[in-house]
């Protein structure tokens, strides 16, 4: 099966929801699947002329418990760690059909698969995974840094093999990436502990500020240049949180001075340019806390950028304010 990126015609892309929400203080990202859906996801996509299969959510009612010994600082251990476990293995063997994957989530934690899951499968084809943290908030907590003990702020951590979680995937195969392939790119909200982490790890940070003085474009191109340097494929882990709250309401974890509108956008565009991108996630979407679906139609216009929608193709934003109002 021939591996391809988004820039490839006659692309097949599988949906995958992960109705998780147990991994945030506040309920209700596991109705974000469904609002994407309803928001277009698929019609976006089948109008750029890809081939769009869509599996469903995925459920853990099934899936038994393991024996490991939950750490004492990871709430809600239990349930996240049936989440992974399917997630990583379903993920992975969707990847191995050729098409690319969306992941639809779902809180943060959804990543905690997700990536492990395309980390495995471009490692068994002798590739490197790059991952791009499009998020106000780091998630490189671990259990013994976490102010909150909540795991959707762990979930960088973990992907990079941090200690603490050892027990999460149980026996199926870890693929942890390196940090120097981890780019966070939008933080403007990092604990003390954290960030001494991930000082000692060297963790490459884009923050508003650096946004505000380089703009989006130079940033982002650097990113892009590291995988292609060494013929990576990026997983773009897109939570919603990364936009300003003015333009996404709907999340529960809403920092103000974020990505406005068009930043979020032209990030999508030149990532689309560079043929580099092989997974997504969509993360953390409360439709409990949006206004009328308005942060979900964001996240599909946005979803529409990164897989060649133009500025010509598209219709007036969701978000349009006429002159005056």
């Amino acid at each position: 099966m021939t591996d391809r990126t988004v820039t490839d015609r006659g692309r097949r892309i599988a949906l995958l929801g992960a109705p998780i929400d147990m991994g945030a203080s506040q309920r209700g990202t596991l109705m974000g699947p469904a609002a994407l859906r309803t928001a277009g996801l698929a019609t976006l996509l089948e109008s750029l002329d890809f081939e769009v299969v869509d599996y469903g959510d995925l459920s853990v009612a099934e899936v038994g418990d393991l024996t490991d010994r939950p750490p004492e600082r990871a709430n809600h251990y239990r349930e996240i760690q049936r989440w992974t476990r399917v997630l990583s293995q379903r993920g992975h063997e969707i990847a191995r059909t050729g098409a690319l994957p969306i992941f639809l989530g779902g809180d943060h934690t959804l990543s905690m698969g997700s990536v492990n899951a395309m980390a495995r499968h471009w490692q068994e084809r002798g590739r490197e995974l790059f991952v791009l943290w499009l998020d106000a908030h780091a998630d490189y907590n671990t259990p013994q840094t976490t102010i909150t003990a909540n795991m959707h702020g762990m979930s960088a951590a973990f992907l990079c093999g941090e200690p603490g979680l050892e027990g999460l995937l149980g026996d199926d195969p870890r693929a942890s990436i390196t940090p120097d392939r981890l780019d966070l790119f939008g933080a403007r909200s990092i604990d003390k502990l954290e960030n001494e982490l991930m000082r000692a790890r060297r963790i490459r940070v884009v923050d508003m500020r650096q946004i505000d003085e380089f703009g989006v474009a130079v940033l982002i191109r650097r990113v892009i240049e590291r995988v292609k340097a060494s013929n990576g494929v990026l997983h773009v882990s897109f939570d919603v949180d990364f936009l300003d709250p003015c333009v996404a309401p709907g999340v529960g974890t809403t920092v103000p001075g974020g990505a406005t509108y068009r930043e979020a956008h032209l990030i999508m565009e030149l990532l689309h340019d560079s043929g580099v991108v092989g997974s997504v996630d969509i993360v953390e979407l409360n439709p409990f806390l949006d206004e009328r679906g308005r942060t979900a139609r964001t996240a599909v216009e946005l979803i529409g950028s990164l897989f060649g929608q133009q500025i010509t193709d598209r219709p007036t934003p969701s978000n349009a304010i006429a002159p005056g109002e």
